[in-house]
């Protein structure tokens, strides 16, 4: 049996071994149509996913990400923890951001857990909660979208969708305004083996709608999470969205944010990658409708031998669109951090105003970056510009510091902390940048 063969025979029993332990879908707490729509969606993904096989680094999309070492993993089902020991840990991560502790919705394992979800600070017109609580009368709202964002047929969006026991959901109705930053906030806990934990997000703001939203991805031991949030603006919304992967250093993450944006929508995402010994984040954006505006920045921090890998893709569909896309990585020790980003501006998308850069910071001569900035345009009048970066930290400017009375340490630390600025001034919730500042230190 040659090793391609053995290869093959591995990818497709990690799936299937995954597949056979999905969670039962939770038909008998919906109504009717819904249950009977959510049971074809996961069924007609697993047939999907059973012809698919996981990816490697032969494939364009990964060659630079080597996912084998999940495959070996002996992935189990999550199993039911003691409440109190969970809602501890859950409740000592909220604590760290106050301003998000009005409006919060917790999942353990995968499942939703009431007692440590807060939704009674939200103003009318908003339905913050789970799936298997949603009322019927907001059933038809959520039926015509959950799955159908271009990119889910990819596999690990496939599997997600596959596995749907419960959906953390978002709906704005028109005009809906929330001040304050509504938190959702994923929680893995593994003890004696491997688990999996497949979250699902479902985002919408209708036209005129201003939401902001911090989605957390936290845990502790070894485990796998295979994340994936669907985002829908309509007219003239606007979402300030901010995404925190901090999973134990042990765990792995595989993350989509799926965006679909209609006319004169605004949709901003800042990410921040600290965790997870391998993690891939693929944000997808398209742009449905003309003057629409497309913010991403992002922040990856990857040490000893983490890898961490952001492939982005935003398609600009319509005239005056515009996109400004900045995205830092600090690298150290042996980590290994990769950075792809499309961006398309077809015939059709005249008078774009596109911008890319890729920004790397070696602190290791043993640290390793892959870049590879993208722009395909076919339109003839636009303004797009890309570009990428790798430097490490200036020997002249660590000198000048230390000529002030800085110890060496301090000096590096200050130009890192100047490095990140940039990124972290663009969350607008106040202790989330705190949070993420005390936890890039060298």
């Amino acid at each position: 049996m040659t090793q391609t063969t053995t290869s093959l025979i591995q990818e497709d029993l990690f799936l299937a071994k995954i597949l056979q332990q999905r969670p039962i879908a939770p038909v008998d707490k919906l109504d009717k149509e819904t249950g009977e729509w959510l049971t074809e969606l996961r069924e007609q993904s697993a047939s999907w996913v059973s012809r698919l096989t996981v990816p490697t680094k032969k494939d364009e999309e990964w060659r630079f990400t080597d996912i084998s070492e999940i495959l070996d993993l002996d992935i189990v089902a999550p199993v039911s923890f003691d409440k109190e020991y969970t809602l501890d840990i859950a409740c000592q991560i909220i604590e760290t951001l106050p301003e998000a502790n009005e409006t919060c919705l917790v999942f353990i394992n995968g499942e939703y857990s009431e007692e440590a979800s807060n939704t009674s600070a939200l103003p009318k017109g908003i339905y913050v909660g789970n799936l298997t609580n949603l009322p019927e009368a907001y059933c038809k709202y959520f039926r015509p979208f959950l799955g159908t964002i271009p990119g889910k047929e990819e596999v690990f969006t496939s599997l997600n969708t596959a596995s749907i026991s419960d959906v953390a959901i978002i709906w704005a109705a028109p005009d809906t305004v929330v001040e304050k930053p509504i938190h959702l906030l994923f929680l893995s806990i593994a003890e004696n083996s491997v688990t999996i934990s497949q979250p699902r997000s479902w985002i919408v703001a209708e036209r005129n709608c201003d939401l902001t939203i911090v989605e957390e991805y936290n845990g502790a031991s070894r485990y796998l999470t295979n994340a994936v949030t669907e985002v829908f603006l309509g007219e003239n919304a606007q979402i300030n969205h901010t995404r925190l992967q901090q999973e134990s250093d042990t765990a792995y993450h595989i993350g989509k944010t799926a965006v679909s944006q209609q006319k004169f929508s605004r949709y901003s995402l800042t990410e921040i990658n600290l965790g997870a010994k391998i993690s891939r984040h693929t944000p997808e954006v398209y742009q449905t409708g003309e003057q629409t505006e497309t913010n991403l920045h992002g922040l990856t921090v990857a040490k000893d031998q983490q890898t961490a890998d952001t492939h982005s893709v935003i398609s600009l569909e319509h005239p005056h669109g515009t996109t400004d896309q900045l995205h830092k990585c600090i690298v150290s020790d042996r980590a290994h951090s990769i950075f792809n980003g499309k961006v398309f501006v077809p015939k059709p998308a005249q008078l774009t105003n596109a911008s890319q850069l890729n920004r790397n910071l070696l602190l290791s001569p043993k640290a390793r970056v892959d870049t590879k900035p993208e722009l395909q345009i076919t339109a003839d009048n636009v303004k797009c510009s890309h570009g990428a970066t790798v430097s490490q930290l200036e020997a002249d400017e660590i000198f000048y510091l230390r000529s002030r009375g800085l110890t060496e340490n301090d000096a590096k630390q200050l130009l890192i902390d100047a490095f990140v600025t940039e990124i972290i001034a663009r969350i607008p919730v106040k202790s989330v940048q705190e949070e993420i500042k005390y936890s890039i230190t060298l």
